[in-house]
């Protein structure tokens, strides 16, 4: 049940208030339906401080400035920091930028320091690399290679000191909050529940749902107009696609994998403001794919892969790819070097379905922005300018949506009626995303007609250099008649992947440290952190029945485990169901694919009842949720489609940055924003992280 707040609105405040009532049920079952939350009112929730979230946010506020009228705009973010889940090394294309911030040249501090001087494409074979033309589309003219989490930071910054954005670190939105009862028409005339705001994950669950000494519930964020910013595959936009049908009438998204590093490289060996891309090697010529190498400013250097997620063979890891990229000659002239040093690691699934896979943006109460939507622009590999301009598009109809030129008054469930953000999703059609987008609306899918990977490759350069996309024809990623097979959250490109017994293993080559590493190495660059004993936030649940036993009270997140033998059992044949489909046909595929070894099929132990009843052929699934670096591609590459992810603690998962200290400042700015530390002083679990830390940092300061 929520209950009124009323006191200052400041997280200090919130937590203490929530801790206090929730401590003496420490050790109890969880039961979502009866928890006690506190509640606030803002006039605009946005979900997710990335590019989208954070230019909504600033145009709302220059709306208020320009008209008069106050609004009060609330950011949610599930990282500990503002740009800690935003992946570093980017080429960013300021148009944008330009126009919500026309003076950012001046402002301080500004991390848009250097420009791309040059744009070059080369095609990779095993042992060389040859120049090929560069397409129009991916030259970086005026554009700026930048560290996009510092980019977020920055931008963040003038949010909320020029503007007054209220910026939530750590809070993760977790459900939507919906309306009672059917209050609005869906944007197909059905009746429907509308949205009404968000809840935030629960913290200080253990991992069978009862409720620890730390326990705190979930905030209820009560809003007038929600916007989904979660980027590519966002949790709670999919369920908002799902319940009103929003790719009803579209094709369904497509999605790659990036997998990229940050090195600071020998001095002799950079060239600031040079961009380059790849194609051909180490991907085969049924994999679609390219790589990039960024030379930024501080003498660093970001490289990586993007894969698409339709590949066909189950032996494939993006990870393995990408340190396989490296021993190439070309790679190894400029990384195999005394003075070069690895900084980062990270991955993030970035959609590719272009204009085909826009869906329906608005829905009653809220809409789509940013990658939650899919805007990147395949063929120059940004997306960053297009988010920032659908969140500067959504939020001038939510300001209008807030407070409109005249009210219609009261519907017949007595609630103010949902907001309406029709006018969104008919500007941004009317926009130049939508005409960015157009003229590259068949670059991708051609790779997927019968064309193959040559002529896909063939028709995408004739289509980027003299055809533009002023063709009669769109070509589709999956026929018509069979879209109806992807809208209820199944991916299409899980669908393409094949068998393991039509292929054979992938022998990648050893590794060669410092130039490439094992996994687990990698891993650790990311900073990534959880809290141990926390329910799994990765579900072995389809997306569609998680939704439909979270809205009845039987998913895992309503209802403990020990709660009830019948859930437990379900569980236990779900995991046996996924063993013996990936095992047996797909070699486990996600043991390979997961870019932060997540996933483990492991030996079953003899005689273990509870084992025996997970297992398939003398093997179980074992997540280690501890090292999730929310790429989501679990979620969209799993062949059963049984993977479901879903937002764990707010503030865990990756600390990107392009440096390898962690900041003991800002993970002690995290804790007390999350209130981990009490009136009597932070807990064990607190102390253990940062001691870790401090532990960290006094190593490398003492190498």
């Amino acid at each position: 049940m929520l209950r009124p707040f009323t006191t200052a609105r400041t997280i200090q405040h919130i937590a203490r208030s929530i801790h206090y009532s929730a401590a003496r049920f420490s050790g109890q079952p969880f039961d979502s339906k009866h928890v006690e939350r506190a509640e606030d009112e803002v006039d605009v929730c946005i979900v997710g401080g990335g590019p989208a979230g954070i230019s909504a946010a600033i145009r709302l506020k220059q709306l208020e400035r320009e008209r008069g009228h106050e609004i009060r705009v609330v950011v949610l973010e599930k990282g500990g920091e503002v740009g800690a889940h935003i992946l570093s090394g980017a080429v960013i294309e300021p148009r944008a930028l330009n126009e919500l911030l026309p003076d950012w040249q001046s402002l301080p501090d500004h991390p848009l320091t250097q420009p791309a001087t040059s744009s070059r494409m080369r095609f990779m074979t095993s042992k060389h690399s040859f120049p090929i033309p560069h397409p129009p589309q991916m030259s970086n003219k005026g554009n700026y290679i930048l560290s996009l989490s510092a980019f977020t930071r920055w931008l963040a910054s003038i949010a909320e000191n020029d503007y007054g954005v209220e910026i939530y670190p750590g809070f993760a939105g977790a459900n939507l909050l919906m309306s009672p009862t059917a209050d609005s028409l869906d944007p197909w005339g059905n009746p429907v529940k509308s949205v009404r705001g968000v809840i935030t994950n629960e913290v200080g669950l253990s991992k069978n749902f009862r409720m620890k000494s730390n326990f705190e519930p979930g905030m209820a964020f009560n809003a007038k107009v929600t916007l989904l910013a979660e980027g590519a595959h966002g949790s709670l936009s999919k369920q908002a696609i799902k319940i009103y049908q929003l790719r009803k009438e579209v094709q369904p998204q497509t999605y790659g994998i990036g997998v990229k590093e940050v090195w600071r490289v020998d001095p002799a060996k950079h060239r600031p403001g040079e961009v380059i891309h790849t194609m051909g090697w180490p991907m085969d010529m049924h994999t679609y794919g390219g790589g990039w190498i960024y030379h930024m400013d501080e003498g660093l250097v970001s490289l990586g892969l993007v894969i698409g997620l339709d590949y066909k063979n189950p032996y494939l890891s993006p990870y393995r790819e990408l340190q396989r990229i490296k021993h190439h000659p070309y790679y190894r002239a400029l990384l195999d070097s005394p003075k070069a040093e690895r900084l980062s690691y990270g991955a993030r699934v970035l959609t590719e379905g272009g204009l085909q896979s826009v869906p329906t943006l608005n829905f009653p109460g809220g809409a789509l922005i940013g990658c939650s939507a899919g805007f990147m622009n395949v063929a120059k590999i940004k997306g960053t300018h297009n988010a920032m301009k659908s969140g500067m598009l959504a939020a001038e109809a939510a300001y209008v949506a807030v407070h409109p030129s005249s009210l219609s008054g009261e519907n017949t469930s007595g609630q103010t009626p949902a907001a309406d953000m029709t006018s969104y999703n008919s500007s941004l059609r009317s926009s130049w995303i939508w005409k960015d987008l157009y003229e590259i609306r068949n670059l991708r899918p051609s790779f997927n007609t019968g064309l193959g990977i040559w002529g896909g490759i063939a028709y995408s350069g004739l289509d980027s250099l003299f055809l533009k996309g002023r063709v009669p024809w769109t070509f589709k990623h999956t026929p018509t008649n069979t879209i109806s097979n992807f809208q209820n959250g199944e991916s299409l490109d899980a669908s393409h992947t094949e068998r393991a017994s039509v292929h054979k293993p992938i022998d990648y080559p050893p590794f060669e440290a410092p130039l490439s590493t094992d996994l687990m190495t990698s891993v650790a660059l990311t900073g990534t952190n959880h809290a141990e004993d926390q329910p799994v936030h990765l579900r072995v649940v389809r997306t569609s029945d998680f939704m439909r036993e979270s809205e009845v009270g039987e998913g895992e997140e309503a209802t403990g485990l020990d709660n009830g033998t019948a859930l437990a059992e379900k569980i236990k044949r779900r995991r046996k169901a996924h063993v013996k489909i990936n095992v047996d046909e797909y070699a486990g595929l996600l043991g390979r694919a997961c870019p932060a070894g997540v996933y483990e099929y492991v030996d079953a132990e003899a005689g273990d009842k509870n084992t025996s009843e997970e297992s398939w052929g003398g093997k179980k699934l074992v997540i280690n949720s501890q090292n999730c670096i929310h790429c989501k591609l679990c979620d969209v590459k799993v062949p059963s489609q049984d993977i479901t992810w879903t937002v764990p603690e707010g503030g865990g998962g990756p600390k990107y940055s392009t440096s390898r200290a962690f900041s003991v400042s800002h993970l002690k700015t995290y804790h007390l924003h999350r209130h981990h530390v009490t009136a009597n002083g932070p807990g064990p679990e607190v102390l253990k992280t940062w001691l870790d830390v401090i532990s960290y940092n006094a190593s490398k300061f003492f190498q």
